[in-house]
């Protein structure tokens, strides 16, 4: 018998939950984050809402699942630390470094993953590659740098594209950016972020996952650094 995609997300959301549970206290504050493994983790999360105290979400989308099973949402600004986020990834490599924002909200899932002791990512089996870039590098800019930002990303070698009809929760576009390779993305993160007008791109390389939680037809995997 082999499962499909979606039985191994609803999977790897199970596991996380179990993962986490020995971590929580009763005053533990939750991250978490943004997209279709993180809303099954969130449904699994709900069943235990009496082990934690409350979460901080990287999207109006999770806050409002969150609210919808009853689940305290506050805003970072009153969170001094977070013992855990919990979040997907499009792809990650065995460093655990990521491509995030397929679904647009990779700047506040970075911050809030920045608060948080350990990022524990979920993804299934699919997610795992040895090169980063075959999904598109989403790049989140501030709209008066759309072009300048997009010139640039060519000169590093990418092919860019803006987002149609999509704006992030912080009002910006996004341009996803095609064309790159590479075993290690740590230099070309760096290079990305110093460029004038992103707010933030899909690399999550300098600081990567602590754990990673892999669902695969023989069951999880756990993959650490």
């Amino acid at each position: 018998m082999s499962f499909s995609q979606q039985q191994l997300k609803e999977q790897v959301a199970k596991a996380a939950v179990d993962y986490i549970l020995p971590l929580l206290t009763p005053e533990s504050i939750v991250g978490v984050g943004t997209g279709s493994t993180a809303d099954l983790f969130i449904d699994e999360l709900a069943k235990h809402k009496d082990k934690f105290k409350a979460t901080v979400a990287s999207s109006e989308r999770s806050t409002q699942r969150l609210a919808q099973h009853g689940i305290s949402v506050l805003n970072l600004n009153d969170v001094q630390s977070m013992v855990v986020y919990v979040d997907g990834a499009d792809e990650i490599n065995p460093l655990l470094q990521m491509i995030k924002g397929g679904g647009g909200a990779l700047t506040r899932e970075k911050i809030v993953a920045s608060v948080a002791e350990q990022f524990v990512c979920i993804v299934d089996e699919s997610k795992l590659v040895d090169q980063l870039g075959a999904f598109t590098l989403p790049i989140e800019v501030l709209p008066m740098a759309l072009q300048s930002v997009s010139r640039k990303m060519v000169a590093l070698g990418g092919v860019a594209k803006q987002r149609e009809g999509f704006i992030t929760d912080n009002g910006n576009p996004i341009i996803d950016v095609g064309g790159f390779s590479l075993a290690d993305a740590r230099e070309l993160e760096g290079k990305i972020n110093d460029i004038p007008g992103v707010v933030c791109c899909g690399f999550f390389a300098l600081s990567p996952a602590t754990v990673a939680l892999v669902s695969t037809q023989e069951g999880i995997k756990i993959l650490t650094k």
